[in-house]
């Protein structure tokens, strides 16, 4: 009836898989190697790049943050023109075999894993013929490779220009220090490029990206967690079922956030109070929170205080660079 649907199976013996995780396993290597430059690891990543963007004098009081996202970018991936730029990008790279294995045996896998996915609905079978399993490892690298052909203008273009480009899957972050009229008529003849790759941008002088919000302010960077409102003031209730461990880390893991995230003491402990306004909301109880906090602050602050606590600006920052250079969970794998 013309109504769209996403079908959701569970695939993990599906004959397709194993062939999907090897390939992610060989290939996505290559491209994190090769395309280090331009890729977004996570919001820590990108805030580092911007410091370094900002101390080279490039961050003015005029400049300009854009984002933008790829709409449905898995699901729209024109399956042959993507396993061409595959074998292209393998090619270009200086690879005639992967592992010892040819790139024409490399295509024909990847074939099979964006080809061969099929479900069946009301006794009729339903075979995708545009784009790939979102939930198929090597999806989400043919993805990234199929980007890094339509990027590479785009990029070109900011690299001269000494702006910042990067991207993060199908999210992009850019700086810019031209005419606001230039950069929309710059992604308005991106939109163009290909006829499956539609962007959706937002032009500003902050811009939530990931979980931190960048702003321009006058000419310095300023960071602060970004809270998704759909999500918010949620978290695992403490009257769940959960390990005990589950809450410690719900703790752990929101001021690790926030010291990373915020580029001030101030902004820092209006986001601590956030934090624990939103514990006692979902039910912990305040002397878990306070027990908690002090452990956290514990680990970094030498002190014979019996609440170890930050207690101004040069004990924020101190903290704050050192959480900040501290490789992540992503960055470590």
């Amino acid at each position: 009836d013309g109504i769209p649907v996403r079908p959701i199976e569970n695939t993990m013996r599906a004959p397709t898989t194993n062939i999907s995780n090897f390939l992610d396993e060989i290939i996505r290597p290559i491209f994190d190697n090769k395309c280090s430059t331009t890729a977004i690891i996570d919001s820590a990543s990108l805030i580092k790049e911007l410091d370094k963007y900002a101390k080279r004098g490039l961050l003015k009081p005029s400049t300009l943050f854009c984002t933008f996202d790829i709409r449905n970018l898995y699901t729209m991936l024109p399956q042959q023109e993507a396993l061409n730029i595959l074998v292209e990008f393998l090619h270009v790279h200086g690879y005639r075999k992967v592992k010892g294995i040819p790139l024409d045996t490399i295509r024909k896998l990847a074939s099979i894993v964006l080809e061969q996915n099929v479900c069946v609905y009301d006794k009729k079978i339903y075979k995708q013929v545009l784009g790939g399993a979102m939930g198929s490892s090597f999806t989400l690298t043919l993805a990234n490779i199929f980007m890094w052909k339509w990027q590479k203008e785009l990029a070109r273009r900011q690299d001269i220009t000494g702006e910042f480009y990067g991207r993060y899957i199908d999210d992009i972050f850019m700086t810019w220090n031209r005419s606001e009229n230039d950069l929309k008529n710059l992604l308005n003849d991106a939109n163009t490029w290909h006829p499956n790759i539609k962007l959706k941008y937002k032009i500003s002088k902050s811009l939530p990206f990931l979980d931190v919000i960048l702003t321009n302010n006058n000419g310095m960077l300023s960071t602060s967690v970004y809270h998704k409102p759909a999500a918010e003031p949620y978290v695992v209730p403490f009257i769940s079922d959960h390990p005990r461990h589950t809450f410690v880390n719900v703790i752990q893991t929101s001021l690790t956030r926030a010291l990373r995230n915020s580029s001030t003491f101030e902004i820092f402990n209006k986001e601590r109070i956030y934090i624990k306004l939103t514990l006692l909301y979902n039910g912990y109880p305040s002397s878990f929170i306070e027990k908690q906090f002090q452990s956290f602050f514990s680990e970094y602050i030498n002190s014979s205080s019996f609440l170890p606590f930050i207690d101004n600006e040069t004990q924020f920052v101190t903290m704050h660079n050192k959480i900040l250079n501290l490789p992540t969970a992503r960055q470590s794998q």
